[in-house]
C-alpha cells in the first residue's frame, strides 16, 4: 500500500509538472503566435531590428507579453491581420484613411475587446453578425467608411456598449429593436446613412444617453413619444430626415438639453408648449417642417437660447412680448411663415443680436426705432412683409453689413446710414427724395419718389440757398485764419507735432475710423481699378493685390472674388477674418492696417509681404536655396509662437482653422507671419464647436472629418504637415502615409527626406534643431487628437532648445523619430 501511495505520488507530481511545461510552452506558443501575426501584415515589418514586439510602435502588453492594445493607422487590406490570434486584446484602434477590405466574422473571438475603432477608413461590406460576441465591447466606432447592409440584431447583445458610432457610411434599413437593450450607452450616432423605416420606441429604454445624432438620414414616421425618458440629452438632432406628425410633447422632460434641431422634416402641428422646460437650451432649429399655429410665448422662458430658427414654416399670428427675455440671444430666423402684427419694441432690448431674418411674413406697423440699440448686430432682413412709416434714422452699429427693408410700404426719405460701404435693398417701397451720396451701389428700384442722376433716378432740383452756400465758406475762412495765427505763436516742436496730427486726416490705417471714400479712391488708384497686373495671388475666397499708397506706403489688398460676394459664407468669412485680426497683435501674426466692406467692393488692408507665401517660394529652386536651415527652422519656431498666442494668450482661444504654407507669408529678411484668418473660429468653452469642414486638403486634421468638432489640436495637426514640409520643401504626403505604417518605413532615414536642394547641416546645433522640429511635427500629428502636445508646449520645447539625440545626425531613422516624441511629450503634458 505504501508503495502503491508513494507511485501515485510520484505521477501526481509528473503529471502536474507535465502540465506546468506544457501550459509554458503553450504560453509562449501563443506570445510568438501574436508577434508573428503582426509581421505577417507586413504593416509592422519596419520593426523588425527590435526582436521585442511589446516595443514597437502603437502595441502594448500586459505583465505576462501577451499584446492587450494596439493604436496604429495602417495602410492595406483588413484581411491581412488575423484577429484570432490576438484573445487577449481590450483594445483595438485602426482609425485611418487607408484602411480598405471588409471585417472578418473572426473578429467575434475577440470576447476580451473593450475598445473597437475603425473610423475614417475605407472600410467595405457590412457588419457581420459575430459582433454580438464582443460581450466586454464598450466602444464601438465604425464612422466615416463604406460599410453598407443593415445593422444586424445581433448587437443588441453588446449590452455594455457606451458609444456606438456608425455615422458617416451607406447603411440601410431599419433600426433594429434590439438597439433598446444597450442600456449603458451614453453617446448613439447614426447620423449620415440612408436608413429608413420609424424611430424604434425602444430607443426611449437608452435613459443614458447624453448624445443622439440620428440626421441625415431617411427615417420615415413620427418622433416617438419614449423619446422623453431619455432625460440625461444634451444633444439631440433628428434634422434632415422625412420626419412626419407633431413635436410630442414628452420632449419637454429633456430639460439637460442645449442643442434640439428638427430642422429639414415634415412635421406637423403646433410647437408644444411644453418646450418652455428646456431651459438650459442654447440652439433650437426647427426650421423648413410644416409646423403651424402660434409662436408658443413659452420660447421666452429659454433665457439660455442663443439661436433660435423657425423659418420655413406655416406660423401664424404674432411674434410673441416674451421673446424679449431672450438676452443672450444671438440669431433669429423667423422667415418664410405666415406672422403678422407688428415687430415687438421688446425685441430691441436684445443688445446681443447679431442675425435676424423676418422676411417673407405679414408683418405691419413700423421698424422699431429702438433697433439702434442692437450694435452688434451685422444681418437685417425684414424684407416682404407689410411694414410702413419711415426707416429709422439709425440701425444697429457699425458691424451692420447686411440690410434688406425691399417690398415693404416704407415712406419718407433715405437716412444717411453711418456705414455706406453695407449691402442694403430698399427697393419697391415708396420712399422719395435724393439719394445720400455716401451709398456704393445700393438697390433702390421700384422708389418712384427717388431722385438722383447718379443713382440713373431723375436729377434732384436745387434750391440755392444763401446760408447753406455762405456758412461753409465762413467756417472755412475762420478756420483758416485761426489755424494761421496759432501756427504763428507754436514753437518748432509744436509745429511738427500739428504738420503730423494733419497728415493723419488721410490715414487709412485706423481699423474703425478711417474714412472709407479716400481708401477707396487711392486703392481704385493704385491697383488701377484692380487690374490683373496687380494681382500677386488668388486665395480660397478672394484676390491678392499689390498697392502703393500716395503716401507712399505699400501694403497688400485681399479683395473678395466679385462671384462670392453674394455669399453669405463669404461675407461671414470677411467679418471674421476683420474681427479676429484687428484684436490680434504678435510679432509673427500679420498685421491688418484697414478695411473696406461693401457689396460691390470688400476688402482687407494688410502689411505686404515682400517675399510671398511660403508654399511659393518652397516650389521655387532658386527660392528656396535662400531658406537655409537656420531660415527653416525659424520659421517652423515663428509659426508655433504664433499659434500658441492664439490658443493660449487670447481673450477667447482661437483656433485659426487653415494652417498651411500658403498662409504662412514671408517678408524681404524671409521672417515668417501667420495670415489668413477668413476661416478663423474662437472657442467657447460652453459651445459644442462644431462646424462645417473647413482648411486646405492635405492639412486637415483626420477627426475633423467625421467629428466636425473644432479644437486646437486640429491647428496642432496642420502645424505638424508644415513643419515637415518645411524641411522636405516640399507636401510630406508621403510620409504621412508613410508613417501609419508600410514596409517601405523600415529603412527610412531622415537625412534621405530632407530638402535635397540643400546641401545637408554641418553644424551641430543645426543638426539638433531639425531633429527637434521632426520629432515634434510626429508629435503633432499624432492619431489622437488629445495625444498631440499643445502648442504652448511645442513653443516651450523650442525655447529650451536643450533636447539630445543619442545617434548622429545621418543615422537617426524617421521611426526613431517617431518613437522619441513618445517620450518628448507625456501625455499628462498635453
Amino acid at each position: 500500500m505504501k508503495f502503491t501511495s508513494f507511485t501515485s505520488r510520484v505521477v501526481f507530481i509528473w503529471a502536474t509538472l507535465l502540465t506546468a511545461c506544457f501550459l509554458v510552452a503553450s504560453e509562449l506558443s501563443s506570445i510568438q503566435l501574436e508577434k508573428e501575426a503582426l509581421l505577417n501584415t507586413s504593416w509592422w515589418s519596419w520593426q523588425m531590428n527590435s526582436s521585442d514586439h511589446c516595443q514597437w510602435y502603437g502595441i502594448t502588453c500586459d505583465s505576462t507579453r501577451h499584446i492587450i492594445e494596439i493604436l496604429y493607422s495602417p495602410q492595406g487590406e483588413l484581411s491581412q491581420f488575423n484577429f484570432s490570434c490576438f484573445p487577449n486584446l481590450k483594445s483595438l484602434d485602426f482609425s485611418s484613411v487607408y484602411l480598405t477590405g471588409s471585417i472578418p466574422s473572426q473578429i467575434g473571438v475577440l470576447s476580451k475587446l473593450k475598445f473597437l475603432k475603425l473610423s475614417y477608413s475605407q472600410v467595405t461590406g457590412v457588419i457581420p453578425l459575430e459582433i454580438g460576441s464582443l460581450s466586454s465591447l464598450m466602444e464601438l466606432d465604425f464612422s466615416s467608411n463604406k460599410l453598407n447592409g443593415s445593422i444586424p440584431s445581433s448587437v443588441g447583445r453588446l449590452t455594455k456598449l457606451t458609444t456606438l458610432s456608425l455615422s458617416g457610411n451607406n447603411f440601410i434599413g431599419a433600426i433594429p429593436s434590439s438597439i433598446g437593450d444597450l442600456i449603458k450607452l451614453i453617446t448613439l450616432d447614426l447620423s449620415g446613412n440612408a436608413f429608413t423605416g420609424a424611430i424604434p420606441s425602444s430607443i426611449g429604454n437608452l435613459t443614458k444617453l447624453t448624445t443622439l445624432y440620428l440626421s441625415s438620414n431617411t427615417f420615415t414616421g413620427a418622433i416617438p413619444s419614449s423619446i422623453g425618458n431619455l432625460t440625461k440629452l444634451t444633444t439631440l438632432d433628428l434634422s434632415s430626415n422625412t420626419l412626419t406628425g407633431a413635436i410630442p410633447s414628452s420632449i419637454g422632460n429633456l430639460t439637460k438639453l442645449t442643442i434640439l434641431n428638427l430642422s429639414s422634416n415634415t412635421l406637423t402641428g403646433q410647437i408644444p408648449s411644453t418646450i418652455a422646460n428646456l431651459t438650459n437650451l442654447e440652439y433650437l432649429f426647427l426650421d423648413s417642417n410644416q409646423l403651424s399655429g402660434p409662436l408658443p410665448r413659452e420660447i421666452g422662458n429659454l433665457k439660455n437660447l442663443m439661436e433660435l430658427l423657425l423659418r420655413g414654416n406655416n406660423l401664424i399670428g404674432p411674434i410673441p412680448l416674451t421673446f424679449g427675455y431672450l438676452a443672450d440671444l444671438t440669431h433669429l430666423a423667423l422667415s418664410s411663415n405666415k406672422l403678422n402684427d407688428s415687430i415687438p419694441d421688446e425685441l430691441t432690448q436684445l443688445t446681443q443680436l447679431q442675425f435676424v431674418d423676418l422676411s417673407h411674413n405679414k408683418l405691419n406697423g413700423h421698424i422699431p426705432i429702438g433697433i439702434n440699440s442692437c450694435v452688434g448686430l451685422s444681418s437685417l432682413n425684414l424684407s416682404y412683409n407689410h411694414l410702413s412709416g419711415r426707416i429709422p434714422l439709425k440701425i444697429g452699429g457699425y458691424l451692420l453689413a447686411q440690410l434688406d427693408l425691399s417690398n415693404n410700404n416704407l415712406s419718407g426719405t433715405i437716412p444717411d446710414f453711418p456705414i455706406p460701404w453695407m449691402y442694403l435693398d430698399l427697393s419697391y417701397n415708396n420712399l422719395e427724395g435724393p439719394i445720400p451720396l455716401e451709398l456704393l451701389n445700393p438697390k433702390l428700384i421700384g422708389n418712384k419718389g427717388l431722385c438722383g442722376a447718379a443713382y440713373g433716378f431723375t436729377p434732384c432740383e436745387k434750391k440755392p440757398n444763401l446760408i447753406i452756400v455762405i456758412l461753409p465758406i465762413t467756417t472755412i475762412l475762420t478756420i483758416q485764419i485761426f489755424r494761421f495765427f496759432s501756427l504763428k505763436r507754436k514753437d518748432k516742436k509744436a509745429l511738427l507735432s500739428t504738420s503730423t496730427r494733419a497728415s493723419k486726416i488721410r490715414d487709412v490705417f485706423s481699423i474703425w475710423n478711417f474714412d472709407g471714400r479716400i481708401a477707396f479712391e487711392d486703392l481704385i488708384e493704385a491697383t488701377e481699378g484692380f487690374d490683373i497686373k496687380y494681382c500677386i495671388g488668388t486665395g480660397g475666397y478672394g484676390s491678392v493685390y499689390k498697392a502703393q499708397l500716395p503716401q507712399g506706403k505699400v501694403v497688400a489688398l485681399k479683395k473678395l472674388h466679385s462671384l462670392e460676394i453674394e455669399e453669405s459664407a463669404s461675407l461671414n468669412s470677411f467679418q471674421n477674418e476683420v474681427r479676429v485680426l484687428s484684436e490680434l497683435r504678435h510679432r509673427n501674426i500679420i498685421k491688418l492696417y484697414g478695411y473696406c466692406l461693401h457689396k460691390k467692393c470688400m476688402f482687407l488692408i494688410y502689411e505686404y509681404m515682400e517675399r510671398g507665401s511660403l508654399f511659393c517660394v518652397l516650389r521655387n529652386d532658386d527660392e528656396a536655396l535662400e531658406l537655409d536651415w537656420t531660415k527653416r527652422v525659424n520659421i517652423v519656431k515663428a509659426v508655433a509662437h504664433a499659434l500658441s498666442y492664439l490658443h493660449h494668450d487670447c481673450t477667447s482661444s482661437i483656433v485659426h482653422r487653415d494652417i498651411s504654407s500658403n498662409n504662412i507669408l514671408l517678408n524681404s529678411e524671409l521672417q515668417a507671419f501667420v495670415g489668413d484668418f477668413g476661416v478663423a473660429r474662437i472657442l467657447h468653452l460652453d459651445s459644442s464647436n462644431r462646424t462645417m469642414l473647413a482648411g486646405t486638403y492635405g492639412y486637415i486634421a483626420p477627426e475633423l472629418a467625421y467629428t466636425m468638432v473644432v479644437t486646437e489640436k486640429c491647428d496642432v495637426y496642420s502645424f505638424g504637415v508644415v513643419a515637415l514640409e518645411v524641411l522636405m520643401g516640399r507636401h510630406p504626403e508621403e510620409i504621412l502615409s508613410l508613417s501609419s505604417s508600410s514596409s517601405s518605413t523600415q529603412n527610412v532615414m531622415l537625412i534621405d527626406v530632407l530638402d535635397s536642394r540643400l546641401s545637408p547641416p554641418v553644424n551641430r546645433i543645426v543638426k539638433q534643431e531639425i531633429m527637434l522640429v521632426s520629432t515634434i511635427a510626429f508629435a503633432c500629428l499624432r492619431s489622437k487628437p488629445k495625444s498631440r502636445p499643445t502648442m504652448k508646449r511645442v513653443s516651450q520645447e523650442f525655447l529650451k532648445q536643450k533636447t539630445s539625440f543619442a545617434k548622429s545626425f545621418g543615422e537617426i531613422s524617421i521611426s526613431e523619430l517617431r518613437n522619441q516624441e513618445m517620450y518628448l511629450f507625456d501625455e499628462h503634458d498635453t
